[in-house]
């Protein structure tokens, strides 16, 4: 089954699209994979660092069977792979290790991330920024537009942090999440927390976008059903800090009343969930999520300070 995780496309974005795959220039090194192609630094780096540890198989060259043929899509930039395998090794494989074990990585991380040029784009207006497969397979989108976003120049409505996180690293989370309920599924009491209240796809349409935090949903798309609710969840917890979570609480501390069911606050049925997630968590596989908030963060943080280099191919250089 294929998860997808959803964001509303700002109309100002779409000139940036049109203009990225206008001046794009052929690379040097092939980005389209062919028979027998010689490997580079960057396939050599990639062995070392997430084949051969983790048996994961990080692809950055376009392959027509490994994209989604119901959108039009385009190869991942090179140089911008480089700084994604990066960020998903800092922020993702090694913060797994740090909290769980590399043996729980190497367990249950993705075998397959899957890199691709741009966003999928829906008739709905919105984007899809990854997807999850069968609990082996991450496809990440939109990797041309990293650059901008780490220069902070992508979105006005985010930090380099926040921006990180929106469009990328919370999708990983979420995604994996997802790998790791297929696993061992989450309690059905999660689900009886707000069991009528989905809205499947209509989740950005209004009331729902608008109202989401007092109907008792973290985000918009937690709307859509128990499973994105879950990873939703968790996801969003463990990529922002107290402070932009308790903001979201105090949206969250009046009820919904267009919804005669909804008897409790928003924020009660949202810290009702967080703490179902929070147990299933630690008790099925040893993790506390805040310290996963933690470790995320403070990795973030040298991220963004520019103590990792996003660019090193050096073997064995230690990102640690």
């Amino acid at each position: 089954m294929k998860k997808t995780i959803l964001y509303i496309v700002p109309l100002m974005l779409l000139p940036l699209f049109f203009s990225a795959c206008s001046s794009d220039e052929i690379e040097p090194e092939s980005v389209i994979t062919v028979d027998n192609y010689r490997k580079n630094a960057f396939d050599r780096w990639l062995e070392e660092n997430f084949r051969n540890p983790y048996n994961i198989d990080f692809k950055y060259r376009y392959e027509e069977i490994e994209s989604d043929l119901d959108y039009y899509t385009v190869p991942a930039d090179m140089e911008q792979s480089i700084k994604m395998a990066h960020l998903v090794k800092y922020l993702c494989v090694e913060t797994y290790n740090e909290i769980a074990g590399i043996e729980f990585t190497r367990a249950n991380f993705p075998k397959m991330f899957f890199l691709s040029g741009v966003w999928e784009y829906q008739n709905n207006g919105s984007i899809i920024l990854g997807t999850a497969e069968g609990g082996k397979k991450i496809l990440l989108l939109g990797i041309n537009f990293l650059n901008d976003v780490l220069d902070g120049t992508y979105d006005n409505n985010y930090n380099v942090a926040d921006g990180l996180n929106h469009y990328y690293i919370k999708t990983i989370h979420h995604e994996f999440v997802h790998i790791l309920n297929q696993t061992q599924d989450y309690p059905a009491s999660f689900r009886q927390v707000t069991p009528s209240s989905y809205v499947s796809d209509s989740q950005f349409s209004e009331p729902y976008r608008s109202n989401y935090l007092k109907r008792g949903f973290i985000t918009a798309y937690a709307q859509t059903n128990d499973r994105e609710d879950f990873a939703e969840m968790v996801s969003e917890y463990v990529t922002h800090d107290a402070k932009w979570w308790e903001s979201r609480m105090k949206e969250a501390e009046a009820i919904y009343e267009d919804d005669p069911d909804q008897t409790q606050p928003g924020r009660t049925l949202i810290e009702q969930k967080l703490d179902i997630a929070r147990a299933y968590m630690y008790t099925t596989w040893g993790i506390d999520i805040d310290v996963l908030r933690s470790t995320i963060l403070r990795r973030q943080g040298n991220i963004t300070s520019g103590k990792v280099d996003l660019t090193d191919l050096t073997i064995n250089s230690g990102t640690n």
